[in-house]
């Protein structure tokens, strides 16, 4: 991988000097997604610790706020995606999302730098804390939302500006391994290194190497604009899809047609499928909109082609299955903040002078992840094939990631049984009468699975918006993705908020609580929505997999894998 970087980088100096683009860039983008990367997780991952300890904010409100703001930097990208392909172009919109950011994670310091930016701290011999004033709610808040903004901005639209800096599939491939490498590389800095030093040193200089690293990310960028090759907006692909709402809502009165001449087609041969008749009202040609030697007024608000209604009717049959990924996510969103809560009072201790971070927890998904997706590329897959003659489907994929979700969260409940039996007989550490005297390393095997999950169905999902979406919409389908994972965090606190208020099973000391019962809810939802994946897939019929060979599934799974 390191060799054909090197490689075709001097091949391409001489053109890239013409028009822009190469591996000439390709530092550049890399060094941006490391830093800017490391910024983001670093304060993300500790958030809600954050909170509890500097601002004096409820546990279960805490996970609500982080469940949140993860659901705002998930949708975020769309927002960007949408702003680049319609008006400013790629690079444009990074270089601003990447300052917005800077900003949020300079006053995200300045609350742990002034005191009077933050409540005083509770008190040792008091059970009574004080809460934080509207200012000081304000600023923090402020911080958050610009980061959150600035984060989502640069998450997936830096992918597809990399990507389009070269020509060759090949090439374009080879940096998404690096994309993804990349990723999970900061994304393991940020939760063992920042997290740490901001758990052990103090929020100022955890805070404070989360802004330098977004500063470096933001200068480097900016110094290679030189270099980019920038793309125009090609408009939103968002439009096309508005246009056969509208064109055949207009024409709801007309007579759907067999005959392939009434449909307007940039080719001959293609005629609109019979699932979804009604949209095919929007290619279907009307008096008007034919002159007397033949030819097609095209008035595209009123007339679409057949290729523009299928594209349509693409991403209305993976609206289904859409959903079946939103409760998907859901536990995993929950099991994200809950997790976190456990940590802390559980004894976290590694030898006499380590203690793990509770928000460094999540690097054991992470990594988990990122091994498995290695694993599944380079045996599991191959040796599928050659057991059956075929590659696994990307929803085979995703159905997989359902099962390991179902039993991630049962075993996440029985663990957390078992620490409720610990606290209920008393048994505590010497230094805490809050904190079980049982390893923080039971969480381990739950968040080991769990990534394993992550593995199959996320790069599953990817693969499936990829293959199955409109070309014009392919930029974006990362970002879609996005989008449906950002949901599920709102789900998640939400049902985090129900939960609460119809039991008793989730206090502000979860020592009293049984998060165990949540987990066992999760469980039962998973198994359902399992179900209800199982009839969509069996009913859903592939538009680009052929059964000969799946060359557009490989190629997508192979550019999410971390190794070329």
């Amino acid at each position: 991988m390191a060799g054909s970087v090197a490689g075709d980088a001097e091949t391409q100096i001489s053109s890239t000097k013409r028009h822009g683009g190469g591996w000439i860039t390709f530092p550049f983008m890399i060094a941006t997604l490391l830093g800017l990367t490391i910024a983001a997780w670093g304060w993300l991952l500790n958030l809600i610790v954050y909170l509890i300890e500097e601002f004096n904010v409820k546990s279960i409100a805490a996970a609500q706020i982080s469940n949140i703001v993860s659901g705002c930097i998930c949708m975020v990208p769309a927002v960007g995606a949408i702003a680049a392909d319609s008006f400013f172009g790629t690079i444009p919109v990074i270089s601003v999302s990447a300052f917005i950011s800077l900003m949020g994670v300079a006053l995200l310091t300045l609350t742990a730098t002034l005191d009077s930016l933050r409540p005083n701290s509770c008190e040792t011999t008091s059970s009574l804390c004080q809460s934080p004033s509207k200012i000081q709610l304000g600023v923090l808040y402020t911080a958050i939302t610009l980061a959150s903004i600035g984060t989502g901005g640069t998450r997936f639209t830096l992918a597809t500006a990399g990507a389009n800096q070269y020509e060759k599939t090949k090439d374009q491939g080879s940096f998404f391994n690096w994309f993804f490498f990349t990723t999970y590389l900061a994304g393991a800095i940020s939760a063992t290194a920042i997290v740490y030093s901001e758990d052990n040193i103090s929020w100022t200089f955890g805070f404070g190497l989360c802004v330098a690293a977004n500063f470096f990310s933001f200068l480097v960028f900016i110094l290679g604009r030189r270099f980019y090759k920038h793309e125009k907006p090609l408009g939103s692909p968002f439009t096309s899809l508005l246009r056969v709402i509208i064109a055949a809502v207009f024409k709801r009165k007309a007579v759907v047609s067999t005959n392939q001449k009434d449909y307007y087609s940039e080719s001959l041969s293609l005629m609109p499928t019979k699932s979804l008749r009604f949209f095919n009202r929007a290619a279907l040609k009307q008096e008007d909109e034919v002159k007397p030697d033949g030819t097609t007024i095209h008035n595209p608000w009123r007339l679409c082609s057949v290729q523009q209604v299928e594209d349509f009717k693409a991403v209305i049959r993976i609206i289904p299955l859409a959903l079946a990924t939103i409760f998907l996510s859901t536990p995993i969103a929950t099991q994200l903040s809950l997790t976190v809560l456990q940590g802390l009072v559980m004894d976290r201790r590694l030898g006499p002078n380590f203690k793990i971070p509770a928000g460094s927890l999540q690097v054991i998904t992470l990594l988990s992840t990122c091994l498995f997706i290695i694993l599944n590329d380079r045996f599991l897959y191959p040796f599928y094939q050659k057991l059956t003659g075929k590659f696994l489907t990307p929803l085979q994929r995703v159905g997989i990631g359902h099962v390991f979700n179902i039993l991630s969260m049962a075993v996440t409940a029985i663990v957390e049984a078992k620490r409720l039996k610990i606290v209920e007989n008393g048994h505590f550490l010497e230094s805490s009468s809050s904190i079980a005297d049982m390893s923080v390393l039971w969480l381990f095997p739950p968040l080991v699975i769990v990534g394993i999950g992550e593995a199959f169905h996320f790069p599953g999902n990817v693969a499936l918006c990829y293959q199955e979406f409109p070309e014009s919409m392919r930029s974006t389908a990362a970002s879609i993705t996005s989008v449906v994972i950002g949901i599920c965090f709102y789900t998640s606190t939400a049902l985090i908020d129900m939960i609460q208020r119809t039991t008793a099973w989730l206090p502000d000391d979860i020592n009293h609580g049984r998060v165990d019962n949540v987990y066992w809810v999760l469980v039962i939802g998973g198994v359902l929505n399992l179900v209800y994946f199982l009839v969509c897939s069996w009913v859903y019929k592939y538009r680009n997999l052929e059964d000969d060979g799946h060359e557009k599934d490989v190629a997508v799974s192979h550019s999410t894998t971390l190794t070329s």
